[in-house]
């Protein structure tokens, strides 16, 4: 899904997304077309929170579950692919969650904040601000990420040149770059 510039008289969504169980918070404050898919958003949440989509999602909105049908692995939730958000979002401060990773069990609290009309110089969705990294893939979630944080700061742990190698010398728990998001959100197809 390209990007798409706003045509007049489109309602705009508010959302911030918090990382759930982690301290400090990780969250993104985005605003996205009212008629996005959650199909699509389930790729705008991997792109602005740093996931890399190698794992199963879904949503829970009012007591129903959206994500990807998979039969197989009796994986029972309703298709996300022609739901838009204007379909399930009931109004302002509307919550809904987002699981990442059913082993790591990243849930992530998404808040409609506010209801905004679209401008027609805004390349959507974009996000506004964010707080703090996400935690690597596979990290073993919240528990697993705090333990990790322990580690890579303590350079006399014995684990820690490993870990260090593991998340790569430029990972920094408390850095969010908006500028590489939102050239990633403008390049999402």
């Amino acid at each position: 899904m390209a990007s798409k510039k706003s045509t007049s008289n489109q309602t705009v969504y508010q959302l911030k997304i918090t990382l759930k169980n982690i301290r400090p918070p990780i969250w993104r404050r985005i605003q996205v077309l009212s008629s996005t898919t959650l199909q699509q958003l389930h790729l705008i949440v991997q792109e602005v929170m740093g996931w890399d989509n190698y794992h199963m999602h879904q949503f829970s909105i009012a007591g129903i579950d959206y994500g990807q049908p998979e039969p197989e692995y009796d994986f029972n939730v309703r298709s996300e692919k022609t739901v838009k958000l204007n379909q399930v979002v009931k109004s302002e401060k509307f919550k809904f969650s987002y699981t990442y990773d059913f082993g790591d069990s990243w849930e992530h609290e998404i808040l409609v904040e506010k209801e905004l009309p679209s401008t027609l110089d805004t390349n959507y969705p974009i996000c506004i601000t964010g707080k703090r990294a996400c935690p690597p893939e596979d990290c073993g979630g919240s528990w697993g990420y705090a333990e990790l944080l322990e580690i890579i700061t303590s350079p006399s742990h014995p684990e820690y040149e490993e870990r260090m190698e593991w998340v790569g010398e430029g990972f920094s728990p408390d850095t969010f770059d908006i500028n590489e998001v939102n050239q990633r959100l403008q390049e999402f197809k």
